[in-house]
């Protein structure tokens, strides 16, 4: 279904159902939208947030779509969630190769599960990572960093970070400096209990990003009331809207 989230175009949930790992998963909005959507009815939510569940009717959607787009994958779950087989990670990979006319992104805060996965199943399955493939990884904090060297480990075109939400300064230069990231998005906590984040956070995030040439992008600055996304997350009088493979691009604010 076409997506609110800054980065993509639209999400795909082959998968629905998650579990918290780490403190930025405390406030994750699969949590609170979940109840409504079973309330609604509707396929795929009918238990707990925490139960996982992966739904193979859902598997050969994007063939259906003609026009490209960014897609986000299981935007409520996580592929690499242990509860997911390797057979069904492998299953939805078969479509995302045959979905050549997408990109597909994929965001997981088990890196090692992914590279598991592809070590184990994936490359004998398919020889290469499909190239319209982006993964990434979840890092809130510097103690959630060295996600990062496990992601390095999957041969993926494009890695990423989500350093969503940024709940304290981090430093990424490692893995800025030695070709692991490919994309830095950044963005602070929204909702009733959103957590605060310092504009010297994300300012410190854009300024490692852009030293290494990798692109940056700026989310929503967050807040519990108006998360101040899109035109309106504003770093320095700019809108960072950089992403990777293109121009580095962004558009600078006359206010």
């Amino acid at each position: 279904m076409p997506s609110t989230i800054e980065w993509t175009d639209e999400t795909w949930n082959p998968v629905t159902g998650c579990s918290r790992v780490s403190p930025g998963c405390d406030n994750c909005y699969m949590f609170a939208l979940y109840p409504r959507l079973r309330a609604m009815d509707v396929r795929g939510y009918e238990t707990t947030p925490d139960s996982v569940q992966m739904l193979p009717e859902r598997l050969k959607v994007p063939l259906s779509w003609r026009r490209p787009r960014r897609v986000f994958v299981n935007s409520m779950s996580d592929l690499f969630h242990p509860h997911v087989e390797y057979g069904f990670i492998s299953d939805v990979f078969a479509v995302m190769g045959q979905a050549r006319q997408h990109v597909f992104q994929v965001l997981t805060k088990r890196p090692g599960r992914a590279a598991g996965w592809w070590n184990r199943h994936g490359q004998s399955k398919f020889g290469e990572w499909p190239d319209n493939v982006w993964l990434g990884t979840s890092v809130e904090s510097q103690k959630y960093a060295p996600r990062l060297s496990v992601l390095r480990q999957v041969p993926a075109t494009v890695r990423f970070v989500s350093a969503e939400p940024l709940l304290e300064r981090i430093d990424l230069t490692r893995w800025l400096e030695d070709g692991t990231l490919h994309w830095v998005i950044a963005g602070g906590e929204s909702g009733p209990r959103a957590r605060p984040m310092a504009l010297e956070w994300a300012r410190d995030l854009r300024d490692q990003s852009t030293k290494a040439r990798v692109a940056f992008f700026l989310k929503q600055l967050g807040g519990k009331r108006g998360k101040k996304s899109g035109s309106d997350a504003i770093l320095d009088g700019v809108t960072w809207v950089e992403m990777p493979g293109e121009q580095r691009t962004y558009v600078t604010n006359a206010s």
